[in-house]
C-alpha cells in the first residue's frame, strides 16, 4: 500500500516538500528492541508543536516570519507536572487555539501519567521536550539541539520516547 504524504497540500507546496525530502540521503532506521517490559520503562514525550512554559523564552517566530525557510532549531523542557495553564504553543504552522483548549492533543502528558498510575509504564520521565516541527534546514537541530536532548534523556534514564507530531 502506498501512502500519499502530500494529499492535504496544494500541488506547488507538494512539489517543494518532495524536493526538500529528496535532499535527504537514504539511511537505515536504527531499531532497538526494548531491553525490559514497558511496565518497567521510563517514558518521555517529544512534541513538534513548539511548546514552551509561559515562563520560558518563546520559540523565535519573528525569525521565521522574516525568512519562511528558517525554523527555530532549539528545544524546550516541559516538566512532568506541567499543566495546560503553564504551557503555550509558539508554532506558526498549526492552530495554537486547539493546544490552549486541550494540551493533550499535542502533548499527552495527562495520558502518560494515567499509564504510569495504571502500571502500563514504569514511570513518566521527569522532563519532556518540545521543538519546532517546521525546520527546513535541520543542521543546527541535528548537531546542537538533538545531542543535548539525548544527553538529558540519558540523564533521566529514559527507555522509550513517544514522538508526538503537530
Amino acid at each position: 500500500m502506498t501512502v500519499d504524504s502530500y494529499r492535504h497540500v496544494d500541488r506547488i507546496t507538494g512539489r517543494v516538500l518532495k524536493g526538500w525530502a529528496a535532499r535527504e540521503s537514504y539511511r537505515e532506521i536504527p531499531w532497538t528492541p526494548f531491553a525490559k517490559p514497558l511496565a518497567e520503562c521510563t517514558v518521555a514525550l517529544v512534541s513538534t508543536a513548539g511548546l514552551a512554559l509561559e515562563t520560558d523564552e518563546p520559540f523565535d517566530q519573528e525569525g521565521e516570519r522574516r525568512n519562511p525557510w528558517w525554523g527555530d532549531p532549539s528545544f524546550r523542557v516541559i516538566p512532568r507536572d506541567a499543566t495546560e495553564k503553564e504551557v503555550r504553543c509558539w508554532h506558526l504552522h498549526g492552530n495554537a487555539a486547539n493546544v490552549k483548549e486541550d494540551l493533550n492533543c499535542v502533548f499527552p502528558l495527562a495520558g502518560l501519567l494515567e499509564l504510569e498510575a495504571g502500571g502500563e509504564i514504569g514511570r513518566s520521565a521527569p522532563r519532556h521536550y518540545s521543538f519546532m516541527g517546521y525546520i527546513l534546514e535541520p543542521t543546527a537541530l541535528l548537531t546542537e539541539s538533538t545531542p543535548e536532548m539525548i544527553r538529558l534523556l540519558k540523564e533521566d534514564a529514559v527507555d522509550a520516547v513517544l514522538l508526538v507530531p503537530f
